[in-house]
């Protein structure tokens, strides 16, 4: 998502948002409010209202900064969605037009089945002391991803962290080793071991973890308004804890530790605790690169 589309309009139009022309003639948008994205299952909305310092969605409180907020849509999110947006120091002639309500219709999506074989038998159904050992690793990962900064690291645009053949995609349904198990929350690149792993938007660290039962090495950071990010199956990583990091920033390399069959990078990304896809974050793949 490159933030010059994202600023280069003064007013978003209400076709994007409102499909029916009715309801695009009952609105009327203030001054200086605009949202970019698509109301989508796994799909991100940037909004910015500089005059507003609080928002809901469907009466689940915002985080707002300098008027930008964030809007996440998980898998089965739908039909639609309510926005408010309200003012602050109101005056009287504001109260007829705050706050100001939008209701967002979510594109319904259809997902794939993969089917996983030959996955060792124990990373798909873990021994009783594996999972005492996965719980924890659970925890440590919520707590990087709870995505409490108010920085605004997401307005650096996104691009893709690594370039390879796309082996799996968000929201599909999982088979492994021929058993169901929950969908697949991210974006996995096939790419050689050593492949360089590169920061898509400017954000800060907030967990570099050696080894995860699942994940492997995985590293996660924070990009602002409760926007992070994953990446798992490492082979080595080239960050700290606390780190800030630029766009374009090498932060690890691609490997195949964790659960995996082969050598990729799983690419995820949460807005506080809703799954989204990465995929819509970014242009089309680029042809891969060789060397860094």
């Amino acid at each position: 998502m490159n933030p010059a589309t994202l600023f280069a309009v003064v007013l978003l139009s209400v076709t994007a948002v409102f499909p029916s022309a009715a309801a695009q003639q009952s609105v009327s948008i203030p001054a200086g409010f605009r949202l970019e994205g698509d109301a989508v299952q796994g799909g991100l909305m940037i909004g910015y209202a500089p005059w507003s310092d609080k928002v809901t969605l469907d009466d689940r409180p915002i985080p707002i900064s300098g008027g930008y907020f964030l809007l996440g849509f998980d898998r089965d999110a739908g039909p639609s969605s309510r926005l408010v947006v309200h003012k602050k120091r109101m005056r009287p002639a504001d109260v007829r037009r705050f706050p100001f309500v939008m209701s967002l219709e979510v594109e319904k999506r259809d997902y794939d089945i993969q089917r996983i074989d030959g996955l060792p038998r124990r990373k798909v159904t873990p021994h009783p002391e594996d999972l005492i050992r996965i719980r924890a690793e659970g925890r440590l990962m919520r707590d990087a991803r709870s995505g409490k900064a108010l920085r605004l690291g997401f307005l650096s645009g996104f691009v893709w962290p690594a370039r390879g053949r796309i082996s799996g995609v968000y929201g599909s349904q999982r088979i492994l080793n021929g058993e169901p198990r929950r969908p697949h929350f991210g974006v996995d690149i096939a790419a050689p071991t050593g492949t360089p792993v590169r920061a898509p938007a400017d954000g800060r660290v907030t967990l570099v973890h050696p080894g995860m039962f699942f994940n492997g090495k995985s590293i996660v950071m924070d990009h602002g308004l409760g926007l992070t990010t994953v990446y798992i199956h490492l082979s080595d990583a080239l960050v700290q804890p606390g780190q800030l990091v630029k766009q374009g920033d090498v932060i690890g390399k691609v490997g195949a530790t964790g659960r995996a069959t082969g050598p990729h990078l799983h690419w995820g990304a949460r807005v506080r605790n809703i799954e989204i896809d990465p995929a819509l974050l970014v242009e089309g793949m680029p042809q891969p690169l060789n060397g860094p």
